[in-house]
């Protein structure tokens, strides 16, 4: 185990814990105590924990990792809910996406469609975007008209917020947003941890003609703190084949669509 998928799986274990000392840490993650201490200095260092005698305790970052941290999560299954998402994406489509690891790769996916590289120069695709990160791997690419939100950005997330991001999206028109969100709820629609980031997850959604939410099945039947939309407001959710079939026909009888991928 290489010491990013160490330091995700210590960051998700304190998140749920609130401590964690060095002694239960090795035995969960199968290596050394001094391999543990090693990784709790260095994630200290970077303010994502707090240390302590024995162990560690949580930081207020811990229950919303930094997206290089979350990326490790789920990997297989965010890959294969990209490649559905980025499919349903015709030539030609305005898209709204939101910043998030499932809508990162749904960007990748759609920046190396052979369809859309195919036409050159022309601009095969509009991307409207409040995350940094997709915009910079999108703006070297000729055929994607790449348009990015004013705001402030959220260190974990890349995400810009606040009334310049939300201005910008609800001065434009979508054929489809593309969410990625920390809970979607049968009963309590999407939601996201921070509500800067769900108010302008909120307003891509306001403006588009067909919302799809990417999400993963550990993000279903779950809650957040800050609503994006209604469930009725959801065109096509995404998951993964563990998403449960009882949720799913929740989500079915409501009239979103729902793949398993």
């Amino acid at each position: 185990m290489g010491s990013h998928e160490r330091w995700t799986r210590l960051l998700e274990a304190l998140g749920e814990r609130g401590r964690i000392e060095v002694g239960e840490a090795a035995d969960l993650l199968g290596v050394s105590a001094a391999t543990v201490r090693r990784d709790m200095e260095e994630l200290a260092r970077q303010q994502l924990l707090t240390r302590t005698r024995g162990g560690a305790v949580v930081t207020g970052v811990a229950y919303d990792l930094p997206l290089r941290y979350k990326a490790a999560r789920q990997a297989d299954e965010k890959h294969r809910i990209a490649r559905a998402a980025a499919a349903l994406v015709p030539p030609g489509a305005v898209v709204g996406l939101t910043g998030g690891t499932t809508t990162s790769e749904v960007a990748r996916e759609l920046a190396v469609r052979a369809d859309l590289a195919g036409r050159g120069a022309a601009t095969a695709l509009t991307i409207v975007t409040n995350a940094v990160n997709i915009a910079n791997e999108l703006a070297v690419r000729p055929y994607v008209k790449t348009v990015v939100t004013g705001g402030v950005a959220r260190p974990n997330s890349y995400e810009l917020t606040g009334p310049l991001a939300s201005a910008t999206l609800r001065a434009v028109s979508l054929d489809y947003a593309i969410l990625g969100v920390d809970a979607v709820d049968p009963r309590f629609g999407a939601a996201t941890h921070d509500e800067g980031e769900a108010d302008a997850n909120r307003a891509m959604a306001e403006r588009a003609q067909r919302v799809v939410v990417a999400a993963d099945a550990t993000k279903l039947g779950r809650r957040a703190f800050a609503r994006v939309c209604d469930t009725a407001e959801i065109s096509v959710l995404i998951t993964d084949r563990e998403a449960p079939e009882e949720t799913v026909e929740e989500f079915t009888a409501q009239g979103v669509e729902v793949h398993r991928v």
